[in-house]
Parts: C-alpha cells; sequence; structure tokens
C-alpha cells in the first residue's frame, strides 16, 4: 500500500515538473516556430504549424551582421566573467576564512544592490561613460556587466569557498604557501565545480543583459541583445524577423546551457550533501 502512495506522489510529481517545464519552454519554441513564417502568417493568428520559411533569416542577415553582435556577446560575456572572477575570488576567500563581524552585513548590502532598479542610476552611469569615453566601447560594458552581475559571483563563490575545511589551508601555509599560492593552487582547484557553475551562470546572465547594453552602445560593441532590438521600428513590430533575431541570438547560449546542464547542477549542489 505505502509502496502504491509513494508511486502515486512519484508520477503526480513528474507530470507537475512536465507541466511546469512545458511552460516555461513554450515562449522560446513559438518563438521557434514564428520565425519560420512569413511576415503575413507570423500576423494571422496563433499557429503552432511553421511553413518553414527562411525568408525572416535571410532578411535578418541583410539587415545586420549577425556575427559582428554575436562576436561582441562572447567578448562581453566572457571577458566580464573573468574579470568578475579575478576580483571575486580574493574577496570571497577574504569573507569565507577571514570573516570580520561586518562580513555577514556586507554580503547583505552587495545583494541589496541587485534589487535597486537600474533606471535609478542611469543618468549618473551614462554621463560618468560619456566623460570617460567609454560609451559604445567594448572595455566600458565589460566593467559595466562585471559591476553589476559581481554581488552574485561573490555570493556563489563565498557559499562554495564556506565548504572547504579551512585545515586544509592552514597545512598549506605550515608548509609554506603565500598568499596567492593558497587561492591558486589550494583553494581553486578543490572549488572547480563551484567556479564552474558560477562562471557558466554569470555568461548567462551578461549574454542576457539587455538594459544597459542597449542603452550604453550604438553599434560598435552592441552585443545580441541590442541584435534584437534593432527589428522595432516606430513602424511596428516585423514579428517573424524579430523572432528569427531572437533565435539566432539565445541560440549558443541554450546550446551551451544544455551541454553544461550536468556541470552546472553540480556546482550549484557543491557542498550540498557531507
Amino acid at each position: 500500500m505505502a509502496r502504491s502512495v509513494s508511486t502515486r506522489k512519484t508520477a503526480i510529481c513528474t507530470i507537475g515538473a512536465w507541466i511546469v517545464a512545458l511552460t516555461i519552454f513554450f515562449p522560446i519554441l513559438y518563438t521557434i516556430i514564428t520565425s519560420f513564417k512569413t511576415e503575413t502568417e507570423a500576423i494571422n493568428g496563433f499557429n503552432l504549424i511553421p511553413s518553414g520559411s527562411l525568408e525572416s533569416y535571410s532578411d535578418v542577415q541583410a539587415q545586420s551582421n549577425y556575427f559582428k553582435f554575436f562576436l561582441n556577446s562572447v567578448i562581453l560575456s566572457v571577458g566580464s566573467t573573468l574579470l568578475a572572477l579575478l576580483i571575486s575570488v580574493p574577496a570571497a576567500w577574504s569573507m569565507a576564512f577571514s570573516p570580520t563581524a561586518r562580513t555577514k552585513d556586507i554580503l547583505m548590502w552587495m545583494l541589496s544592490t541587485k534589487m535597486m532598479p537600474a533606471v535609478a542610476v542611469l543618468v549618473p552611469i551614462y554621463l560618468l561613460f560619456r566623460d570617460w569615453g567609454l560609451l559604445d566601447s567594448r572595455i566600458g560594458l565589460t566593467v559595466m556587466l562585471t559591476m553589476i552581475n559581481m554581488p552574485i559571483v561573490i555570493w556563489m563563490l563565498y557559499t562554495y569557498f564556506r565548504e572547504i575545511p579551512g585545515e586544509i589551508l592552514e597545512a598549506a601555509r605550515m608548509d609554506g604557501a603565500s598568499l596567492w599560492g593558497e587561492i591558486a593552487y589550494v583553494l581553486t582547484p578543490m572549488a572547480v565545480p563551484g567556479i564552474a557553475s558560477t562562471m557558466l551562470l554569470n555568461i548567462i546572465l551578461a549574454w542576457n543583459e539587455a538594459f544597459w547594453t542597449i542603452r550604453l552602445t550604438t553599434t560598435n560593441a552592441a552585443p545580441l541583445t541590442a541584435f534584437i532590438a534593432s527589428f522595432s521600428s516606430p513602424q511596428g513590430l516585423f514579428w517573424a524577423k524579430l523572432s528569427a533575431a531572437s533565435t539566432l541570438a539565445i541560440a549558443p547560449i541554450l546550446i551551451m546551457g544544455w551541454f553544461s546542464q550536468k556541470q552546472l547542477v553540480r556546482g550549484l549542489t557543491f557542498g550540498a550533501v557531507k
């Protein structure tokens, strides 16, 4: 009897999980389907059967250089991730292994900055970028993406580092390891799953960032989020072209997420069970 009840609960949970997954994935699926329609078919109402037309993709490529935007997205997401790790690993190490009475307050303050509406600081940030010559530059946008995602990176690394026994680091110091040697040769190798998942998450966040990329760039450093926005015009929305542009923009990150999902889950659960 108990086994029968457990089986029913498992089946219900499985069905519920599939319903949630399909609900989340359906907008992406419909976007992909719409991208293979003509503009006339796209505005004629809800239809899950694509005509197989590649007209929208050819129009998108003819109107904009997709590969330029793609390259900018790769440079900005990877560059901001590496810069964030370079700063966050020592910061998280300090908070995890040399905490002070204010460590938790500092962590909460950093996380609270993510709750602030970005538009509240748009004007001062824009003026700073203008005065420093960083508008529409890869360097400026890389720094911006690093700063807005760094609180999450530090929090995640702090959580992973807390799971590493401090005695191991003490043993490394007794063997003569320097501060940077301790971080580079002892701490980092032990936290590879957590660091890898943090990198993947930060790349995804940077890739999908739209607010700052659209407002601080125009052409030279514009990533794929600006590429999508360029298909919204005063004449109206061209649904098929917009869907094709969106599909081209999300395809690389979806593929990366699919192939790295095991590493991402492993890193996110790092230290969950002792």
